[in-house]
């Protein structure tokens, strides 16, 4: 018989299922979605269709499990990064050309050729304001923790290093140059976002204490790695091209989300029975 699992390491095993449930969430809301607005663009086009709700929601879902998973060390810091970047790609979408999302009034007079519609401004703006003052208070209560002695003020000092340097240029690029956040802040916050994860994967790969890590798993997350930064670095070369209502930067996205999914997936393979208080006192640990 198995022995029984831990409190804490089922909690980690649901957020690592947790992650993976995210994207089936979001391929499932485009499928449901298709019949009625078809194909779109990309992914990130279905912002603006029903899907909104769930695309949105997973987003944010995946963002606090990360910050739950963060671990230690160099992986700590890069999962912390991607947490705090990750509601970006959900409150900010990406820019649409006139007619090419139904019931989107993308007129973009002097903006471009694309742009987010001016009926979704508001939206963004409460998004942004929330996401500075959320993460603003997160940033206090983790100083006050870390002086307080309830959290390894090392570790701490990292998190906030990377939050608050994230949390200025945001809210200055989103006061003083609008325009601008709007036309590139998804795009950038995706390609950090899959970066950052490309980087846990080697991390995970080349780890000398990760624990039941196998050859085979860690080519598996090299290959993850390496197929993420390949789609990321080539999407503004095969991103525009498309064959007839099927674009390349669509199916650069289905692919990322999917590895993304995949490496979730080969985490709780690996650490389904890690994170157990009774083998870490077992091991001296």
């Amino acid at each position: 018989m198995l022995p029984g699992s831990t409190s804490l390491q089922r909690t980690y095993r649901y957020l690592r299922i947790a992650i993976v449930g995210a994207v089936v969430v979001v391929f499932t809301a485009i499928a449901t979605t298709l019949p009625s607005v078809g194909l779109l663009p990309s992914i990130s086009h279905y912002y603006y269709t029903p899907a909104h709700t769930l695309f949105v929601g997973a987003l944010i879902a995946v963002s606090v499990s990360l910050f739950a998973l963060s671990g230690r060390g160099a992986e700590r810091a890069l999962l912390d990064a991607a947490a705090t970047i990750a509601p970006l790609v959900a409150i900010v979408p990406t820019t649409v050309s006139p007619g090419s999302v139904a019931g989107a009034d993308a007129g973009c007079p002097g903006e471009g050729p694309s742009c987010v519609p001016a009926g979704f401004a508001a939206a963004v703006d409460s998004g942004v304001l929330t996401y500075l003052v959320v993460g603003a208070a997160v940033v206090v209560l983790a100083v006050g923790l870390a002086l307080i002695g309830e959290v390894d003020r090392r570790a701490a000092a990292v998190s906030i290093s990377i939050a608050v340097p994230v949390l200025v240029i945001v809210g200055l690029v989103w006061g003083f140059s609008r325009a601008a956040f709007l036309q590139w802040a998804h795009v950038a916050a995706a390609s950090v976002f899959f970066l950052l994860i490309a980087v846990v994967a080697v991390l995970a790969a080349v780890a000398p204490s990760a624990p039941g890590a196998p050859p085979w798993l860690r080519r598996a997350y090299v290959a993850i790695a390496v197929a993420i930064v390949v789609i990321v670095a080539g999407m503004p070369l095969y991103g525009p091209l498309h064959a007839g209502p099927v674009y390349g930067v669509f199916i650069g996205e289905v692919l990322a989300l999917a590895l993304f999914a995949t490496f979730w997936i080969l985490q709780s393979l690996q650490h389904w029975r890690s994170d157990d208080p009774a083998i870490l006192a077992a091991r001296g640990g």
